[in-house]
């Protein structure tokens, strides 16, 4: 199953640079790196990226992901938590995430 991460350009070079990062400033704060589904994705863009240009969608297959832990956040829906540094290999792809009046348009997930 795939499962997406939304970067900023700057966390997504490092990422790309290093090979390896603790994520965003919200993952370090929290100690994981946060992830959404398929079905939670858009409304994570809209709630904690609203009007940002120039972001990035990262896919991640979970199968082999460890260690990955799905817990409740908003509404009580699980999410995936990734409790290590995100690396490169992790990446299955990334695709620009373009803001078109003010929504952020989504490739195909799969």
């Amino acid at each position: 199953m795939l499962i997406y991460k939304i970067f900023r350009a700057d966390e997504w070079a490092t990422l790309q640079a290093d090979g390896t990062t603790a994520g965003a400033p919200i993952d370090v704060a929290d100690g994981y790196i946060h992830f959404s589904t398929a079905e939670t994705v858009a409304e994570t863009a809209a709630k904690y990226f609203a009007d940002a240009q120039g972001l990035v969608l990262l896919a991640v297959e979970t199968e082999g992901l460890e260690p990955l832990k799905w817990e409740p956040a908003r509404k009580d829906v699980l999410f995936p938590h990734l409790y290590r540094d995100m690396r490169m290999e992790d990446v299955v792809w990334a695709k620009p995430l373009p803001l078109v009046a003010g929504v952020h348009q989504f490739p195909d997930l799969t």
